[in-house]
């Protein structure tokens, strides 16, 4: 075992012995707390439900109108617009009805939609009349949900024997209840003693199931620690109304509810993390001669990024692994300074080779004019103006042979960024014609339409170079075209020229368009190229601070777009 490690151990060991018991008490202290939580919703489910009772007790006060309606009936007279007159004054009275002292309706008011859909009231058979009529007390059902609204039904015995009979709609104090929160997801629900909550359509609805909050109520405590449902864990409380069979449950998602807890529980798994990465580094600050060799290689890997490949490390200052570390650092900064001489062979061999490559791909295009003539003049059917203008143009072609040598240079100090393209003014049909004059030739032997569109355009341009880009597209079109045309063509707008050369060749799959620019890319294997020309071309576009964009499809031609800005006024 290193010397690393047991220090290590001895320091986690130290430090967590003390940890230990505190992790007890906080385990123990924690356990307490969720009791602590779980209170707080009992105290709110109790307090709800005295918020319950006090409702109840007010309808006492609000049914005070009763001793009108006796005084109504004792007079013989129709008590109906005072029963419509309570209704109005109190909105959540969905109907009110006056029983006889057997129990028969006498009269109703209220809700059209709940007189149509109840029936003529008859409670002869009801026990529990003779009960409320001794006792002279008000009597509130249990909740029902009709048409989506919660109600209960309360009866009042009269000072003449007779009953009020009345349904009371509870949806707005559900609804204040339900506004009530702990948390975000804290949520105060009524239920019935199946686990059936009662809500309108308006208003939210438990996530979880009857049976499932059935079974909560089933325990001694009032506590409800562990409620699942398919997707979360709930906690909370509930307590018992004074309406029969109906409770007040507080329910908050198990998460929510002991976020505190978690958090320390983090904060504890943090402080050991923490503990641990102390004791590490405490371990290897501390370690025998672990800085020394460890600062040396540092500095050593530094310099070597820097570029700087000449360093050496004493390897008598390592022991045992790091002497071997060292050794092998001091062989592979030899081994690099060899393959840095490799690499700038290599380099100077590969330009060397990109200026060959250049040379010849860009002589190629008027050699290939010069051909052409040639081979007309040979064939002996020129007429004598015929072989007088060829001659003509092939003298103008090989004047320009000697001018390429100097556009290539130009070209690669371009790519370079160590020459500024020389602009001028350049009538663009005249460019155009130049170049189509030595590239005629070629596309008449391939019997290729050499078409061209050209306005009378004035651009800002290096001359040279220019006529460069365009004989490397024109010429490109011609060798990958077998029949068809070549067709050349120019516009400007507001910002830009553009300049166009469409064939109708053999085209490019869109896949080989990303690559396209690339030095020595060549999509046709087959054509004679080195793959320089439309890299040369973007550059000199590029230089310019235009570009080049190419559009193409198999078996449909090209299209290569030359945009060159226009200059400022």
């Amino acid at each position: 075992m290193s010397l690393f490690s047991k220090l290590f151990k001895l320091f986690v060991g130290v430090v967590l012995m003390p940890v230990v018991p505190l992790m007890c008490l906080l385990a123990f202290y924690q356990m307490h707390l969720k009791d602590n939580i779980l209170e707080t919703h009992a105290n709110l489910a109790q307090i709800v439900s005295s918020s319950l009772n006090q409702h109840i007790e007010d309808l006492n006060w609000r049914l005070s109108f009763a001793q009108n309606v006796s005084s109504y009936l004792k007079r013989k007279k129709n008590p109906v617009p005072l029963l419509q007159e309570a209704i109005t004054a109190n909105p959540d009275f969905l109907m009110l009805a006056v029983l006889s002292s057997k129990g028969k309706e006498l009269y109703r008011a209220g809700d059209k939609q709940i007189l149509n859909q109840l029936p003529p009231l008859n409670l002869q058979e009801d026990p529990s009349l003779p009960v409320l009529a001794q006792k002279k007390q008000l009597s509130v059902s249990s909740f029902d949900v009709v048409n989506g609204r919660p109600i209960s039904e309360f009866i009042e015995p009269l000072a003449d024997g007779n009953f009020l009979y009345g349904i009371m709609n509870f949806s707005g104090f559900l609804a204040r209840i339900q506004e009530q929160r702990i948390g975000t997801t804290g949520r105060i629900y009524i239920v019935d003693r199946d686990g059936r909550s009662y809500a309108d359509e308006y208003q939210y609805k438990p996530e979880f199931d009857a049976a499932t909050l059935q079974k909560a109520f089933s325990g001694k405590s009032p506590l409800i620690k562990n409620l699942k449902t398919a997707d979360e864990t709930y906690v909370g409380a509930y307590a018992p109304t004074p309406i029969l069979g109906a409770y007040v449950a507080v329910l908050q998602l198990k998460s929510e509810a002991y976020r505190s807890i978690y958090y320390t529980n983090t904060i504890l798994l943090v402080f050991l993390l923490t503990i641990a990465t102390l004791s590490y580094f405490g371990a290897l600050t501390f370690a025998e001669r672990l800085g020394e060799p460890i600062g040396a290689l540092a500095d050593a890997a530094r310099e070597v990024s820097a570029g700087h490949l000449d360093q050496h490390i004493d390897e008598d200052i390592g022991w045992g692994e790091f002497k071997e570390l060292i050794a092998a650092f001091n062989r592979m900064t030899a081994d690099l300074q060899d393959y840095q001489v490799l690499q700038l062979q290599a380099q100077v061999s590969e330009m060397k080779e990109q200026v060959f490559r250049a040379v010849a791909h860009d002589l190629r295009a008027p050699l290939l004019g010069l051909q052409g003539y040639l081979h007309i003049l040979q064939s002996g059917k020129a007429s004598a103006e015929e072989k007088k203008q060829y001659l003509i143009l092939m003298n103008e072609a090989a004047r320009n042979l000697s001018a390429l040598l100097e556009d290539v240079l130009e070209a690669s100090r371009v790519e370079a960024g160590v020459i500024v393209p020389h602009k001028e003014p350049v009538l663009l049909p005249d460019l155009v014609r130049q170049v189509t004059d030595t590239l005629a030739p070629t596309a008449t032997e391939k019997r290729l339409k050499l078409e061209t569109d050209i306005p009378t355009l004035t651009l800002s341009a290096d001359p040279k170079l220019l006529r460069r880009v365009l004989t490397n597209l024109v010429s490109n079109a011609i060798k990958f075209t077998e029949k068809g045309f070549v067709r050349i063509c120019a516009q400007e707008t507001e910002k830009c020229y553009f300049i166009t050369v469409a064939d109708s060749g053999i085209g490019m799959r869109e896949q080989d368009l990303k690559n396209l620019f690339q030095k020595f890319r060549q999509i046709h294997a087959d054509k004679p190229g080195y793959g320089l020309g439309l890299f040369i071309s973007r550059q000199i576009a590029e230089a310019h601070g235009g570009t080049i964009r190419v559009e193409s499809r198999p078996g449909q031609g090209s299209t290569f777009t030359l945009q060159l800005p226009k200059e400022e006024k």
